[in-house]
């Protein structure tokens, strides 16, 4: 997940705030960041997806762990789908990321054209409700890509094998069974995810990225102001994500009735609760550390990518006048 540098924020030199990208332009340009990440962090995703359905509804201690770790998962993953099977459900986590952060750039860069993230608590609302937005529209294609990332061979599953063969198999076969609102579903559980984290990531970045500006440890224009940023808004954004991120996988990934309905979680709260009764709070945080280190590398690389494309961009439009 990446989120835009705002246009008109102190934290940005007056260069750029003379000289604002488009929303169109923001649009593309914060959707191939967050693409061009996603291939790096995706073998990251899968293991944080395995570690997060593992002992599922079961008290710790009652089930075998089959992924134990970070490194041992990863290891885990590749004997058991081989290599390859690192980047499960890339296809599905690209179109989540061009669909998710293209809405939610080009929303957020609207709020910094009418003037609110200058205004007292702007920009967190501006970055929830844009990843709100974002995460609606993607909500199908993160659907998909958690299923796909799940399955693997009987003797190292967990969770519901929902058994799809591709993408596009995966869309027809909900469409056919569960009908439209089937490839929303779960949706509950991905709107407060990303609202949470689109807010932290927002707040954090654009002070952090200032605090590192003002004490001129770095060029003002250095690619290692944005690293600097995403670094340590990475930390922010795992801690708040991570609970809404299980519960996410949950919903996603659960099996269903012939009507549509999850058979094992009603839905957001439903599911809240049922981990916490039945595998211990603790559990919300299952798989902080690949998510952390999949948040980590994925905000930094998005930010890099995001903050270098747009001088790119800008340095066209110069040329241009």
């Amino acid at each position: 997940m990446a989120v835009p540098v705002p246009q008109a924020a102190p934290a940005l030199g007056t260069e750029e705030a003379a000289e604002p990208v488009p929303p169109a332009v923001d649009l593309v340009l914060g959707a191939s960041a967050c693409c061009l990440a996603c291939v790096f962090t995706n073998p990251l995703e899968v293991v944080k997806t395995r570690l997060q359905l593992q002992g599922e509804l079961r008290a710790p201690g009652t089930y075998p762990q089959l992924y134990r770790g970070f490194v041992a998962s990863v290891v885990a993953v590749a004997r058991a789908d081989g290599l390859w099977g690192l980047q499960k459900g890339l296809a599905a986590g690209l179109l989540y990321q061009g669909l998710m952060n293209g809405v939610r750039f080009y929303c957020y860069s609207l709020a910094c054209q009418t003037g609110l993230t200058q205004k007292p608590g702007g920009t967190l609302v501006a970055g929830a409700v844009a990843g709100a937005l974002g995460a609606f529209v993607g909500s199908p294609a993160y659907l998909v890509k958690t299923q796909l990332q799940a399955q693997t061979v009987a003797t190292m599953a967990v969770g519901h094998q929902h058994q799809h063969q591709s993408v596009l198999g995966a869309l027809e076969t909900i469409w056919r069974q569960q009908g439209l609102l089937g490839l929303w579903r779960g949706v509950g559980g991905a709107v407060p995810r990303v609202t949470m984290g689109s807010a932290a990531q927002l707040a954090t970045f654009t002070s952090a990225k200032a605090w590192v500006q003002e004490r001129q440890w770095l060029p003002e224009d250095s690619w290692l102001v944005a690293l600097a940023g995403g670094m340590i808004s990475s930390v922010a954004v795992a801690a708040v994500m991570t609970p809404f991120d299980v519960v996410s996988t949950r919903l996603y990934n659960q099996p269903v009735d012939t009507t549509g309905r999850g058979q094992l979680y009603g839905g957001l709260t439903d599911c809240l609760v049922k981990i916490c009764r039945q595998e211990g709070p603790l559990a919300l945080y299952k798989g902080l550390g690949p998510a952390y280190l999949r948040l980590g590398p994925h905000t930094i690389l998005s930010m890099l990518f995001w903050d270098e494309l747009r001088k790119l961009a800008r340095w066209t439009q110069h040329q241009g006048t």
